[in-house]
């Protein structure tokens, strides 16, 4: 009985790229900068609202990167499209030479390169996605990205802001709310980094390390200089 190959590929998705974008400063931004004003201040109240209003700044700040980006994304695509279309109507002996110069990198015999070639210039706008995709490395934005992008961005970053914070929240004294935001932090760090590690390959557990020592790093300095300068 043969023996039947399955394959395990993790889809590394642009929403879910977005997410990890967002999150990750997310989660560090704000858990550096409640330490550090937890080094400085004795008052949780002004933590909370120095925290609230990073959230809200960063988020916007983070949303219209994520829209920007997409919208770069885009505008660069249709520009080599245009130029591509261009090349194929005014140059086509050219772009043909192009095409089958490509074709021969995949390996196809040299026998069967003419055929496919004319195969392909058959079609224009074939032609054209084919030379987009295969000269250029260029994939057609999805255009539902210029809001995904910056709600999932955006989203994701007021999401982890909020778990260093809300210890400042429930908690008066300045020691103790510090202490359950490190420990609640460094938590939901390690988890993120495990889960990002899965999602792009890398090993769960040195990726999750690596985002942990990370957040612990940018807020130890924080509450260092907070308290060296206070």
């Amino acid at each position: 009985m043969p023996h039947r190959h399955t394959e395990h590929h993790v889809h590394f998705s642009e929403s879910l790229r977005d997410f990890v974008i967002g999150m990750s400063d997310g989660l560090t931004v704000p858990f550096a900068l409640a330490a550090g004003l937890a080094g400085a201040v004795d008052n949780t109240s002004l933590i909370v609202t120095a925290g609230v209003a990073e959230i809200a700044a960063g988020t916007i700040a983070m949303g219209l990167g994520g829209y920007l980006g997409a919208k770069t994304e885009k505008e660069h695509y249709e520009s080599e499209e245009r130029r591509e279309y261009k090349e194929v109507e005014q140059v086509p002996h050219i772009e043909a030479r192009e095409v089958g110069d490509i074709l021969r990198s995949f390996g196809v015999p040299e026998s069967h390169v003419p055929a496919v070639v004319e195969g392909i210039q058959s079609n224009p706008k074939k032609w054209v996605d084919f030379m987009m995709r295969f000269e250029l490395g260029l994939e057609r934005p999805d255009p539902r990205r210029l809001l995904q992008s910056p709600l999932m961005i955006g989203g994701a970053y007021m999401i982890g802001g909020f778990v260093p914070l809300m210890p400042y929240i429930f908690i008066s004294v300045v020691d103790e709310a510090l202490l359950f935001s490190s420990i609640i932090s460094l938590i939901a760090l390690f988890a993120f980094g495990a889960f990002k590690g899965y999602f792009t390959g890398q090993k769960p557990v040195k990726a999750a390390m690596q985002t942990t020592v990370i957040g612990s790093l940018a807020a130890a300095t924080a509450y260092t200089i907070a308290s060296l300068i206070a």
